[in-house]
């Protein structure tokens, strides 16, 4: 089960971020901000430097973890966080000593509280960001956010009936059924953009909706709740080619790939509090040492975009379910189908909370 909930969500979110290059590059939503004032020409030249494929591997690992820290490289930072999460959990495992798992969280729990307090004024530099843009762009900035916010609704389209193709072949249930099922989960995660309030429902559903077994859901869901945001890493990929379009800054192979990276990278350690769009924008930015003028309209939309994107994750999510509860014979048709009604188990909610504490968000 394990084996194929994270090869098919690796899957979808590779496919996810490969959909987006083709899209931004076809819809080039990014193209027509132009700046009355000229960018930084050194940003502009060092985005613009191609490297090529032994550079772009050697770049995700530093020499330096501190320096990296101090100078918000991103990509190795991700993957030192991931390799000494693993060595931590394989410390824990043998010494059973959680003690600085528990300093840690406690870190963790403080960074968190200090950005919910930024959040409470981030309203007002959005305003300002937005202002000092608009002075520059005019009236453009309106259709190059509506570019923008149709690229990422197309993507998140096509993706969705991706999903609705492969689980239709794989399974061969009637793809008709499902709008009813996805329905309620729907209309709470558009009106929430959240995965994690939407996910109570999406468990229910699950189970006595489309007949996926208690266990099959219990784990898929649960990882997919911080794994499988295929619409964020969708997002997150347009973001990389829109701030690069709006800098005309032109992106080299390498740099397109680590971008794909970035996103589905990003998509496991998404930050974990309402409103964490802003802070992933502007890593996006510094790791590729792209333009960051034009991330203030971004940030300026992104409730819409957070719309497309949550609807995507959490349904998205089901169908990965459905095709692991499919491949291990866990998928009662008679359930999907309407002939058998079943219970899905009362969700314990010390576990819930717990959960909640590492991947709550709004995406």
């Amino acid at each position: 089960i394990a084996v194929r909930t994270f090869g098919w969500m690796f899957g979808f979110s590779v496919v996810a971020a490969l959909l987006a290059w083709v899209l931004s590059t076809a819809f080039q939503p990014g193209t027509g901000m132009v700046y009355s004032e000229e960018l930084d020409p050194s940003l502009e030249e060092s985005a613009g430097e191609a490297l090529g494929w032994q550079d772009t591997v050697l770049n995700f690992v530093s020499t330096n973890i501190f320096a990296a820290m101090s100078t918000a490289t991103m990509v190795p930072i991700i993957v030192f966080s991931l390799l000494f999460g693993i060595a931590l959990r394989v410390h824990v495992t043998r010494t059973g000593d959680t003690g600085v798992l528990t300093f840690i969280d406690q870190i963790q729990q403080i960074v968190l509280t200090m950005i919910r307090l930024v959040m409470y004024i981030a309203p007002i530099g959005v305003f300002c960001l937005l202002a000092d843009m608009a002075g520059d762009v005019g009236f453009s900035v309106v259709t190059t956010a509506l570019k923008y916010l149709g690229t990422t609704l197309a993507g998140v389209l096509i993706l969705f009936v991706l999903f609705v193709v492969v689980v239709t072949v794989r399974t061969r249930l009637n793809p008709w059924k499902l709008p009813a099922k996805l329905a309620e989960q729907t209309a709470i995660a558009v009106t929430t953009t959240s995965s994690a309030v939407t996910f109570p429902t999406v468990l229910k559903n699950t189970v006595e909706k489309v007949g996926v077994s208690q266990k099959v859901a219990n784990f898929t869901l649960s990882i997919g709740l911080t794994m499988g945001s295929y619409g964020a890493v969708l997002n997150y990929m347009i973001v990389v080619m829109f701030l690069a379009q709006a800098g005309n800054v032109e992106l080299s192979f390498g740099q397109i790939a680590l971008g794909m990276a970035l996103a589905i990278l990003l998509n496991m350690g998404t930050i974990t509090v309402p409103g964490g769009f802003p802070v992933v924008a502007m890593f996006l930015a510094t790791s590729l040492g792209l333009p960051f003028e034009a991330v203030g309209l971004l940030i300026a939309v992104d409730w819409f975009a957070g719309i497309f994107r949550t609807f995507l994750n959490v349904n998205g999510d089901t169908f990965v379910a459905m095709l692991v509860a499919d491949a291990d014979d866990e998928i009662d048709r008679d359930v999907y189908n309407g002939d058998k009604v079943v219970v899905a188990e009362e969700l314990d909610m010390a576990d819930y909370d717990a959960a909640m504490a590492r991947a709550d968000r709004a995406d």
